[in-house]
């Protein structure tokens, strides 16, 4: 690998060198220079008006010469013979040949090239680059104007990304257009840095998004990257990390640095990390020679099941579609250079014939080591040794139809297409200067370039502005940055059941001006390497389903994460929410937390065994007042009935009555007109009630007194009217108590979510707790009263005296209403109305069954008792 500083002094040697070349006077000619030294290059030359330049990775490895410059020629030694290397300079041999016959477009200039092998080194591209641009003449007379145009006015190459970066800062120097066929490192955009350089293939840049959109795809979030040690590698390492963690579509399981050469130490420590992570999914911005010594490392430790995404760079590598490799690299997708057609191709190809007469030439050579690695011959004179070995001598006569080789398939043409593209954008842009017309040019002063004065700078202008569509159908033009409209195919490795192989196009995508960034692919057709044939699943945690909510790990990529459930109260109805969203008041979250349910609302429903049993005690207290009241008035006459103020009985009756339908308004849904009658009613009933037994209480104690020597001017107070006033004052205080709460504060229904949380409790809130407690104290009042006079009164003679009972009763009432308080201040929603309704019916029937009990049993079983005479004895015998 050559370091920065090993490219930075490379440089400065050439710079050099050129400089002293283009300098130093020949001893001949006062104003002429001559080269101190020449490359012997292997390349393809051809003659013309204007001479294209050409980079290409004709053979795989070299053995450099001495870099020092000297009178002797530098050879270069190049091994390992690339058939597709040489495939790509004969497709631009052929586009110059197709643009030379082409008479609308360049008409009355011939077009001419200069191709040579780069060897895959970086050296030897320097020394092809400089020798394009500054000529392989000995000697050149230089021209009193110091003018004069370039031997090559523009570059087809180069193959690699290191390559083009390296080149393309020389000649970018002096602005030479170079026109890339196959480097993608999206470096190469930045226009500052490389000012003339132009691609016809996408920048990794667009390739980085298309494999983020295959991920998304299948929502595999969850993925290993593999890069070369190079600017192609690591520019991509850099793009993928940015891009990805921009996009929030997944997270990197591990990122790791493909070696160059054999290391096997460290190819076992990348295939140990693969095997050991969760990652199913492998993307790969390698090339060919990398992926075939990972490979070989992958199959030893037989790492299967893994999805392999593969970089335009080694998609299309036939040598790693083998029936040995292809249980592991089965299903493989990848990112595909635009495939092609190139119609007239396959037969320029077969025409392909060696130089019999200049086999030993550097110039002309590519096709005589083509013609000897094809047909595994020799060109004489052969090596020594080679026919003693049983090595065949090349004839030339060899037919390329009678073997079996790549050179000749033109199905998937894809970096070829390239070459054909790069070299009709040079012809185009050629074509739109020659165009110009004289005052009318871009130039200084309106001029206009030409072949003779052409300046390289000038020339970039025009491919700036170039726009044509090949006979394919694909239009070519160049961005700002140099890049032309990206566009690849999507590709599948598809493993046949005979065992072949097949890579099949299973989508596409592209950017255009109009429609923009256009992604399709059709899942139906693509091969998945797994049983299910399903695609895989490539996940560090699985998504966490509506309900649940993200819980970063610490420490760990942000798609590393638990799924916590939503606390209640709150749900999440998508998948990897982040946050759970808090239901509305009137909402309670779902058991499974997915969605917000109305609350349940709770209040003492008619309908509920407590409110049914309730309802039922209520009407059956209120039937039970209505029959006693109906014995009462058909015993109305009855000494028993006579005896103890028989229309305060009655109205009694008819208060308990009340008492007992009022606790009905507790019962059922809290409305505004309930809530602000319930506890009026309540009230004044219950007042009513207790003033009737008080008035009772009091006439008792009157009329005792009467009964004694001068005490019958006590009874005037206590006549009928006196009676029926005083039990309309005393309930005429109540209404004005229960009015002025309901005008001031007014009870009203309210929606209490402090008891549950997934309840409403439906509840009547009593607006101002002072009115509630000086409508209860006053009730309370009364009721001590009558029962502090029914005790004092308790002892008097039994044919006069109630005051036995109406002690009994308040009795009762007090300690029923005494233990209320507590009980309803502790119990919460719809409890407090059930305590408050069972106080109301338990004190209601103990008024009632200790007041009209005893009275209802003489009536009834005993009416021998039921007698002014019983009575009257009852209380001599006493």
């Amino acid at each position: 690998m050559w370091t920065f500083l090993d490219l930075l002094l490379l440089v400065y040697f050439m710079l050099l060198s050129s400089y002293v070349s283009s300098t130093v006077p020949s001893p001949l000619h006062s104003s002429s220079c001559r080269l101190q030294g020449q490359f012997h290059l292997n390349g393809m030359h051809k003659a013309g008006d204007v001479v294209l330049g050409g980079l290409f990775k004709v053979h795989f490895f070299s053995v450099s010469p001495d870099m020092s410059f000297t009178s002797e020629p530098q050879e270069t030694t190049c091994h390992g013979f690339d058939v597709l290397g040489f495939k790509y300079a004969q497709t631009m041999a052929f586009a110059v040949n197709e643009i030379n016959r082409n008479s609308n477009l360049l008409p009355n200039v011939t077009l001419g090239y200069s191709l040579y092998d780069n060897c895959v080194n970086l050296g030897v591209g320097f020394r092809a680059a400089l020798s394009l641009v500054s000529g392989q003449g000995e000697e050149f007379i230089l021209q009193e104007s110091c003018v004069g145009a370039p031997p090559v006015p523009g570059v087809v190459g180069d193959s690699s990304s290191t390559g083009s970066i390296a080149v393309s800062t020389v000649l970018g120097l002096y602005r030479v257009p170079m026109v890339s066929y196959f480097s993608t490192c999206s470096c190469l955009s930045d226009q500052q840095k490389f000012p003339s350089f132009f691609r016809t293939i996408p920048s990794d840049a667009f390739q980085v998004q298309a494999m983020i959109q295959i991920l998304k795809r299948f929502s595999w979030t969850w993925a290993g990257l593999l890069v070369s040690d190079d600017d192609y590698g690591l520019h991509a390492a850099r793009s993928f990390q940015a891009d990805l963690a921009q996009s929030g579509g997944g997270c990197l399981a591990y990122l790791e640095v493909l070696p160059w050469g054999n290391d096997p130490a460290e190819l076992r420590r990348i295939v140990d990390v693969m095997k050991t992570s969760t990652a199913r999914v492998v993307i790969v911005f390698a090339h060919d020679s990398h992926m075939i010594s990972l490979m070989k490392e992958v199959v030893k430790q037989n790492v299967t099941g893994r999805q392999w995404i593969a970089s335009e760079a080694w998609t299309a590598a036939v040598v790693l579609q083998t029936p040995d490799l292809m249980p592991y690299l089965g299903g493989t997708l990848g990112i595909a250079i635009r495939r092609g057609e190139i119609p007239g191709l396959k037969d320029f190809l077969l025409r392909t014939h060696p130089d019999l007469h200049h086999n030993n030439s550097y110039e002309n050579n590519l096709v005589n080591q083509f013609w000897e690695h094809t047909f595994q011959c020799k060109f004489a004179p052969p090596p020594a040794g080679w026919v003693e070995s049983g090595g065949a001598l090349c004839t030339g006569e060899e037919d390329l139809e009678n073997v079996e080789t790549e050179f000749l398939d033109v199905s998937n043409l894809r970096p070829e297409y390239n070459v054909y593209k790069a070299v009709y954008a040079l012809a185009y842009a050629f074509d739109d200067m020659l165009q110009c017309v004289s005052g009318r040019g871009p130039f200084r002063g309106h001029s206009c370039a030409t072949l003779e004065r052409l300046e390289p700078w000038q020339l970039v202008y025009y491919l700036q502005k170039v726009n044509f569509t090949t006979p394919f159908g694909d239009q070519v033009s160049f961005d700002k940055n140099g890049d032309a409209l990206p566009i690849y195919d999507i590709m599948n490795w598809q493993w046949l059941p005979d065992g072949r192989t097949k890579v099949q196009t299973v989508g596409a995508v592209k950017k255009s001006v109009i429609k923009g960034e256009e992604f399709t692919i059709d899942e139906d057709k693509i091969f998945w390497n797994v049983q299910s044939k399903e695609p895989p699943r490539s996940v560090c945690s699985e998504s966490c389903p509506p309900g649940t909510r993200i819980a970063r790990m610490k420490g760990q990529p942000e798609c590393c994460f638990d799924c916590i459930p939503c606390s209640e109260g709150k749900i999440s109805n998508i998948t990897d929410a982040t946050e759970c969203t808090h239901c509305p008041e009137d909402f309670w979250s779902s058991p499974q937390r997915d969605h917000c349910v109305l609350k349940k609302t709770e209040f003492l429903s008619y309908h509920e065994p407590l409110g049914i049993c309730l309802t039922t005690t209520s009407l059956l207290g209120t039937l039970i007042c209505a029959v006693v009241l109906g014995i009462f008035i058909y015993h109305r006459s009855t000494p028993m009935v006579r005896a103890n103020n028989s229309e305060l009985s009655f109205l009694l009756l008819i208060s308990l009555k009340l008492c007992f339908l009022c606790s009905l308004l507790f019962i059922g849904r809290p409305r505004l007109w309930t809530c602000q009658l319930r506890h009026a009613a309540f009230g004044i009933s219950f007042v009513l009630c207790v003033s009737c037994i008080l008035v009772k209480t009091m006439v008792v104690l009157a009329v005792f007194k009467a009964s004694k020597p001068g005490g019958g001017t006590s009874l005037k107070w206590f006549g009928a009217m006196q009676q029926r006033g005083t039990v309309l004052a005393l309930t005429s205080i109540q209404a004005a108590i229960c009015t002025a709460w309901l005008v001031t504060s007014s009870p009203a229904p309210h929606k209490n979510t402090q008891y549950h949380n997934d309840k409403i409790v439906y509840e009547c809130v009593v607006g101002s707790t002072i009115g509630f407690a000086v409508l209860l104290g006053y009730i309370g009042l009364l009721a001590i009263l009558s029962f502090l006079l029914a005790f004092l009164a308790r002892n008097l003679p039994d044919n006069f005296n109630e005051a036995k009972l109406i002690t009994f009763s308040m009795l009762i009432f007090c300690a029923v209403w005494v233990a209320f308080v507590p009980a309803y201040v502790n119990s919460p929603g719809k409890y407090a109305d059930a305590v408050e309704v069972f106080a109301i019916l338990a004190s209601s029937f103990g008024l009632l069954v200790a007041l009209f009990g005893p009275k209802c049993y003489i009536i009834l079983l005993r009416p021998e008792r039921n007698t002014k005479k019983a009575i009257m004895r009852r209380g001599t015998i006493k």
